[in-house]
């Protein structure tokens, strides 16, 4: 996204265990509404410190449904359940971003929407897993709405990139007003 909109930026993994900080944060009793952020924070801190200089763009995106907290599958097994408890019913993505420069918060932003699935019979999910393959592990939810995942939503309520992943507008706004990054 941020290569689209013209930025250029070198891409490096935190090294953090998401699922250790989201078991901790929800074992807390804190809110999964805070979780994206939470998480998109810690991955900007994380790689802030190997680049102090550097502004360090974190973030991260949690769906939640019916009050759980879903995350990546490993196999379509898993694609199929999980596809299975979303039909039917309306579900929110969080996506946050969160900028460190020099070891320090300096922007964070969060942003939500609602989808709305079909209701789904399981020969429906099963064609649409045969039709997408693994490439859907690696979204949470196993759907795409960049491609053929768009058949599944019978609603969806907020921005495409908050979708995506990261709340772009936000993010492109807080880098205007840096006026060594225009």
């Amino acid at each position: 996204m941020l290569g689209n909109a013209g930025y250029r930026f070198e891409a490096t993994v935190a090294n953090i265990n998401e699922r250790a900080l989201k078991a901790a944060h929800l074992d807390a009793g804190l809110p999964a509404d805070d979780l994206a952020l939470v998480l998109a924070n810690a991955k900007a801190k994380a790689v802030s410190t190997d680049y102090p200089v550097d502004l360090v763009i974190g973030s991260d995106q949690v769906l939640i449904c019916d009050g759980k907290v879903f995350t990546k599958v490993n196999d379509l097994s898993q694609a199929a359940h999980q596809l299975a408890e979303l039909q039917g019913k309306t579900h929110i993505l969080m996506s946050a971003v969160a900028c460190w420069q020099a070891n320090q918060p300096v922007f964070q932003a969060s942003e939500t929407a609602a989808m709305t699935m079909f209701r789904l019979t399981a020969k429906e999910i099963d064609r649409y897993l045969a039709d997408t393959g693994t490439s859907i592990l690696g979204s949470v939810g196993c759907y795409q709405i960049e491609s053929k995942g768009i058949r599944l939503f019978e609603d969806i309520q907020g921005s495409h990139f908050t979708i995506m992943g990261m709340p772009l507008t936000p993010l492109v706004k807080f880098l205007k007003s840096q006026s060594n990054l225009q």
